[in-house]
């Protein structure tokens, strides 16, 4: 096989969550430990930090992994979804895997792929696993992809767990209640490893002070060891931070190139996993920390987080698609200049449009659409939620053509967002 037929294969002859959703679930470990066992446990011959959470976890990888490899470490960084090659999610020091790698790969495991039938993320999972301990790398990267108790990538044991934060997502796997899907994403918290919350709430510290003590873990509150009041933009389109431990200055003008106001949350998240792996021994100097988020993009090829793609008007897309990432996100939107908001909007079938439509702006021109994967909402079904909520605007078969009406009428004070969904940010990419 080539590349083009061995993805056909991966996309056509698995399960795949991100296109088909429900059915594409696994609600148990089998199939992974399986591979795990077939492949000879290719997790246990690295080291590795283990991320999950609602919103941001995408970000704190990539920043860990930056900062590691700015470190000198050779890293491993697994995330998902992809947004334009299927090799994003499998990367070492920031270059994807080998198209030939993954040929190799499917092509000499399609028996057990064959006695197994995995999903495709249960498959993905071990092709990573695998690369990582070929590769002989020192340390890697480990995102979750849904929850955490059950996810194909809780067989780790990493130096350290980090849970960013809980909001209402995937609610049909996870849970009805803030403590429950807390619950599951409490899953990846191991027997004496630390675990780091980003966020601490008074709804999710009970689960996580419970499961911790469980498991004889030391339960570390970012957002209480570290503070940043607020950022700003440079010329050179970085935003700027100071970051205070209680009074005292810590990282004073650290400068990242993500430009996301609600990356100052997820930079305190990797800055208290720092200090815990520091204390199992990884040496990172404050100078890896400085590069490595400065210039994450460059460094780990992470897109889609207020990621600005066009000016005079300004256009900005971002993958935020539940209730939390999206009021962030609209609460920066209203911090920029325009005469007129354009939204190009999308979503997947299984978000809940009355949950979500009710949290932007009324006084934006909208235009409807779905992505090209069998999970969209259809666009007119989305347009008579969207009225419920008094937004007005016009449905569009395709991403392409909906951003091209958006891009028709406005002006250049105007400004473009695009978003609802990571399939419609990246069609737009």
């Amino acid at each position: 096989m080539n590349y083009s037929e061995t993805l056909e294969y991966l996309f056509t002859r698995l399960p795949m969550f991100q296109r088909s959703g429900a059915a594409a679930y696994k609600a148990n470990l089998d199939n992974t430990l399986a591979l795990d066992k077939y492949f000879d446990h290719p997790h246990r011959h690295f080291k590795s930090i283990h991320v999950a959470g609602t919103n941001g976890k995408g970000s704190v990888s990539h920043m860990l992994a930056a900062v590691l490899q700015s470190a000198g470490y050779k890293t491993g960084l697994y995330t998902s979804p992809h947004l334009l090659d299927f090799r994003e999610r499998i990367k070492i020091n920031g270059e994807m895997i080998p198209e030939e790698k993954v040929i190799h790969f499917i092509e000499n495991c399609k028996s057990v792929i064959e006695e197994l039938n995995p999903s495709f993320f249960e498959l993905t999972v071990a092709m990573a696993f695998e690369y990582f301990s070929n590769e002989k790398v020192d340390i890697a990267i480990i995102e979750t992809g849904l929850g955490g108790r059950l996810d194909s990538t809780n067989i780790i044991k990493p130096l350290v767990s980090v849970i960013t934060n809980i909001g209402h997502d995937h609610m049909r796997f996870l849970g009805n209640t803030i403590p429950e899907i807390a619950g599951e994403k409490a899953g990846i918290i191991k027997p004496g490893r630390p675990i780091v919350i980003g966020q601490s709430n008074e709804e999710t510290d009970p689960v996580f002070e419970k499961k911790a003590d469980e498991n004889g873990s030391c339960l570390l509150y970012a957002d209480r060891m570290y503070k940043i009041d607020y950022s700003m933009l440079t010329p050179a389109r970085t935003q700027i931070f100071n970051v205070f431990s209680g009074k005292n200055p810590v990282y004073e003008e650290l400068i990242t190139d993500l430009l996301g106001n609600y990356q100052k949350k997820n930079i305190i998240t990797v800055l208290q996993t720092l200090d815990s792996i520091r204390a199992e021994g990884i040496k990172i100097p404050r100078e890896a920390v400085y590069e490595g988020v400065r210039q994450v993009k460059k460094l780990t090829g992470l897109r889609g987080r207020w990621e600005e793609i066009g000016f005079n008007p300004l256009i900005v897309c971002d993958t935020a698609h539940n209730r939390e990432g999206i009021i962030e996100v609209m609460q920066q939107i209203q911090q920029n200049p325009f005469k007129t908001l354009h939204i190009v909007w999308g979503m997947v079938s299984d978000k809940d449009p009355q949950m979500i439509l009710p949290l932007l702006p009324k006084n934006a021109r909208y235009y409807f659409t779905k992505a090209s994967i069998p999970r969209a909402m259809n666009e007119k079904d989305l347009i008579k939620y969207a009225a419920e909520a008094g937004l007005i605007g016009s449905c569009f078969p395709t991403v392409k053509s909906a951003v091209a009406a958006a891009k028709a009428e406005a002006q250049k004070e105007d400004m473009i967002y695009i978003g609802g969904s990571t399939f419609v940010v990246a069609e737009v990419l």
